[in-house]
């Protein structure tokens, strides 16, 4: 069945120019990731190419005992004991990453124009600790006990709803899903307010704490996570022969968005420009990618035409790559037949970050920006033997520098959500 594009940006001539008044400014970024607990420290790891998956106490015990945590942040210090203890995991870092964009953005939030700031983040599942430590206190007949807390605790909304508390937001504010895709879509949301003149400014990304049991528990019963014995720094292997499944991560990742007249009026510098983006809909399994890519072709396209690109403008490929046989097959083909038999340098963050669900479009998003600014693309890890069917041009071993003006990142997810986003110099 064909792939059903759902891209809300208006097409354009793949021949137009890469310039284009739907541009928007990336002035800020706030990043936790296991690599770092703020954006330096994650790109300075990111360019080490070793996996960051190790065995984790929460999920001792079950059929796959290791994952990717984020360390070094502790959410009692960043939001006090009270307000700490009210909130999910997924949140705490998502207002972590909030205040961490706004403050590189060097945004004053007493003195922004409220209304006329958003806030879109994308939450794939939520942490389902919380949820699973309610339920047994339901299951054993103590309904007493269930904390009046537990229900705004773990709702996917609250990430953005807390953090348009936090920073005094008071123009659009809501969560999206698309799985694996969410804060990724996320970010195309956000583009398309600003360029719709709604807001001045969003801050857009996404967050997610996938280390939970429960969360283990069904990926693992899936088959969709790896279990390669020995060393688990190993198992999250994009595009490798040997790929055998993915690793569960967390993060969160939030990008401020502006319009280029407003960043100029405050003299805000501009990391990157956010110039299209699409979303599309494999229209073929609940969980499984189109055998063939078509779904994630369609959103390169549609992305490339939406930002004015053609596929020889692009010099770099952030992949969503996340170690599944599956998965990574359907991106490979569908890159190739958009790129041809030489495509550009392509790195697959999750070999070192694991998959932090919903919130790994807006990491790998914030790694792309990044990667432009500093000319330089991450290596991927653990890739010993490549797959010859997915003839990429994948950067292992060590950073690569490569003079580059646009880059691409993918992100896809269960239900066939597929979301491109397209990335330029100032």
């Amino acid at each position: 069945m064909p792939a059903t594009t759902t891209s809300c940006a208006p097409s354009s001539s793949p021949s137009a120019s890469p310039s284009n008044d739907r541009a928007v400014a990336v002035t800020g970024i706030g990043m936790l990731t296991p690599a770092g607990a703020d954006t330096d420290t994650t790109w300075a790891t990111m360019g080490h190419g070793r996996g960051l998956a190790r065995r984790l106490d929460p999920l001792a015990g079950l059929p796959v005992e290791f994952g990717c945590a984020v360390s070094g942040f502790d959410p009692v210090a960043e939001l006090g004991h009270r307000r700490a203890r009210r909130l999910d995991r997924f949140t705490h870092l998502a207002l972590a990453a909030a205040r961490r964009a706004v403050a590189d953005a060097v945004l004053d939030t007493d003195a922004w124009n409220s209304p006329r700031v958003g806030v879109i983040l994308g939450v794939g599942s939520n942490s389902l600790s919380g949820y699973v430590r309610e339920f047994t206190l339901l299951g054993q007949q103590d309904p007493d006990r269930v904390s009046p807390l537990a229900l705004p605790r773990s709702i996917p909304n609250m990430a953005a709803a807390e953090v348009a508390i936090d920073l005094s937001v008071g123009g659009p504010s809501f969560t999206v899903a698309s799985a694996c895709a969410s804060g990724a879509t996320a970010i195309g949301i956000a583009q398309d307010l600003v360029t719709a003149g709604t807001c001045d400014i969003v801050l857009a990304g996404g967050a997610e704490s996938g280390l939970a049991p429960m969360t283990a528990t069904c990926f693992a019963r899936m088959r969709a996570l790896s279990r390669r014995p020995g060393d688990p720094s190993t198992a999250s292997r994009p595009f490798d022969t040997d790929r055998d499944g993915f690793v569960l991560s967390e993060g969160a990742a939030v990008l401020v968005l502006e319009h280029p007249r407003h960043a100029r009026r405050r003299g805000a510098p501009t990391r990157a420009l956010l110039q299209g983006h699409a979303s599309t809909s494999d229209a073929h399994h609940f969980v499984a990618p189109h055998p063939d890519g078509a779904g994630a072709e369609a959103a390169v396209r549609a992305a490339l035409a939406a930002s004015g690109h053609r596929p020889r403008d692009i010099g770099h490929i952030n992949a969503h790559g996340t170690s599944t046989r599956a998965g990574d097959t359907a991106e490979a083909l569908a890159l190739l037949r958009v790129f041809g038999t030489d495509p550009p340098p392509v790195t697959a963050p999750k070999s070192v970050l694991g998959h932090a669900l919903g919130a790994s479009g807006a990491i790998e998003a914030a790694l792309t920006v990044l990667t432009l600014q500093h000319q330089l693309i991450p290596p991927t890890a653990n890739l010993t033997r490549q797959d010859p069917e997915l003839s990429l041009n994948i950067v292992t071993d060590k950073a690569e520098p490569a003079p580059m003006t646009s880059a691409i990142t993918n992100a896809f997810g269960f239900g066939g959500h597929n979301t491109v986003l397209v990335f330029s110099t100032p």
